[in-house]
Parts: C-alpha cells; structure tokens; sequence
C-alpha cells in the first residue's frame, strides 16, 4: 500500500510541474507580476482555451498532491 501511494505521489508530483510549466506566463519581471496578479484578482483577464484547462488541472493535481502526501504520512 505504501508503494503504490509513493508512486502515486510522484506520478502525480511530475505531472503538475508539467502542467505548471506548460500554462503561459502573463508577464515578465515584478512589475508584471504585480500588475498581472491585480488582472486576475479583479477578473479583468478571463482564461479561455488551454489556459482554462491547464488551469483546472492545476487545481485538481494540487490537491490530489496534497491528499496522497497526507496519505503516505498516515500510511
């Protein structure tokens, strides 16, 4: 059982690095990342296409990471 949650967990682990890598920055330095996060917090850049996607995957892969990781400490 052990063995196969570590497996699980590093499945997992690979794949959302690469579903983070894949998503498209919104800017470059840290005043785009300012301006970018206010964008996003205000729903002024709506996420369409891949971005959506590779958006809820992210999400879904953060916390099934999450729930395996506290598996395999109780485990």
């Amino acid at each position: 059982m052990h063995a196969l949650l570590i497996t699980l967990l590093v499945i997992v682990a690979i794949s959302l690095i690469v579903v983070v890598l894949l998503q498209s920055g919104s800017s470059a330095g840290l005043s785009g990342a300012i301006s970018g996060g206010a964008e996003q917090l205000f729903g002024k850049q709506k996420a369409r296409g891949l971005d959506l996607v590779l958006q809820r995957m992210t999400l879904i892969l953060v916390i099934l990471f999450f729930v395996l990781a506290i598996a395999v400490m109780k485990f």
